[in-house]
């Protein structure tokens, strides 16, 4: 076991275009804790929410775009987008939401990119929470694994961690694809609805396999 961890770190390094994978599921499944475990095994981690996070950051690339499509009110004073009422507006209005994506995704999907060149690690996990829905993540990632729980859990972690009512969680999580429709996708999938150290029993296993698939893949 020692022998394979430091054979796993000293490997070289992988293209995101040789081998990859797209890491997706629903709010509160546990994307990000199970992604954290997959960079601690010497996985990197590009999470396409913080990139929409910086894009929306005061200065980020896509506010000028937010503000001729939306109007002032959603930039904040100090020049970031107000996330709270953009929120409010992209889940009880569709169009709205898709004029958002339009202009999001394009930009989260080149700045994804552009972190995936740089790279370090023995291959690259791309966190795609909307994988299934927006077409333009379509095909991003050798392999798909779906980080999957029961609805209730979901709802109740994201009560919990956004201070948020129950219609409010139910109102996202109608907006995202169903379990059924992660789960017919993914070639690997981590029940997260046990304790950490049971899913990173998991997560050591796939990526042992990833690393093997992913060397195999550069050859």
């Amino acid at each position: 076991m020692i022998f394979l961890k430091f054979l796993m770190k000293n490997l070289p390094k992988m293209s995101y275009k040789d081998f990859s994978i797209g890491l997706t599921g629903g709010i509160g499944s546990g994307k990000t804790m199970v992604a954290n475990l997959f960079a601690e095994q010497g996985a990197s981690i590009v999470d396409t929410d913080d990139v929409a996070r910086n894009l929306t950051l005061p200065g980020g690339e896509a506010i000028e775009s937010i503000r001729k499509e939306f109007g002032g009110q959603f930039i904040q004073p100090d020049g970031a987008m107000n996330r709270s009422l953009m929120r409010e507006l992209v889940f009880s209005n569709p169009d709205e939401r898709l004029k958002l994506e339009a202009i999001m995704h394009p930009l989260i999907r080149k700045v994804s990119l552009e972190q995936a060149e740089m790279a370090t690690g023995t291959y690259v996990i791309f966190v795609i929470p909307l994988l299934v829905e927006v077409p333009i993540w379509h095909g991003m990632g050798t392999r798909i694994l779906t980080v999957d729980c029961p609805e209730e859990l979901q709802v109740e972690r994201v009560m919990k961690r956004n201070n948020m009512s129950h219609e409010q969680v139910s109102a996202i999580m109608a907006t995202q694809a169903t379990r059924q429709q992660r789960l017919a996708i993914a070639d690997d999938v981590i029940v997260n609805d046990k304790s950490v150290g049971e899913v990173l029993k998991e997560v050591v296993i796939l990526h042992a396999k990833y690393t093997a698939m992913a060397q195999q893949t550069g050859l």
